[in-house]
């Protein structure tokens, strides 16, 4: 019996590899982006307590170096709440971009394992056509037989 080879092959499992690849990939820049997130969450936390020891600096006595201290820190924070910002919209670009690439991988692998299935049922169907056509023979066969025996 005739054994179905898949010409393109070798194509579909490097386009698989390819698939996984992208997927990892997209995974890291998923993770990435919690991370820069996590990061600037740390930050406005840390700015808020700030701001909260400037309202108790103010409400009781005053000291003037500590309150400046804790001002500088606020812009401090401030500016690194801005710089943190840019970085997580720069790690979700680079997610949107990993997905992107993600969904193209998967589908021409897709595209693959479509030509594979119309490739196995064209083998199918030559299969069946070549097994009617040997039927076809034998039945003729057994046709002329008889005939023979009769005349």
């Amino acid at each position: 019996m005739a054994k179905f080879v898949f010409k393109m092959e070798n194509i579909l499992k490097i386009k698989r590899q390819l698939e996984n690849q992208e997927r990892m990939a997209y995974g890291m820049a998923t993770a990435r982006v919690n991370e820069e997130e996590e990061k600037l969450r740390v930050l406005m936390t840390r700015r808020i307590e700030y701001e909260n020891k400037a309202k108790d600096l103010v409400s009781g006595s005053l000291k003037v170096n500590e309150i400046i201290s804790n001002r500088n820190s606020i812009n401090v924070m401030k500016s690194m709440i801005r710089a943190q910002m840019i970085e997580v919209q720069t790690a979700r670009k680079n997610q949107e971009l990993a997905r992107k690439k993600l969904n193209d991988a998967m589908t021409e692998r897709k595209i693959y394992e479509k030509l594979k299935e119309q490739a196995f049922e064209n083998f199918k169907k030559e299969i069946i056509y070549e097994e009617n056509k040997i039927n076809d023979e034998l039945v003729s066969y057994r046709y002329q037989l008889s005939d023979e025996d009769e005349a």
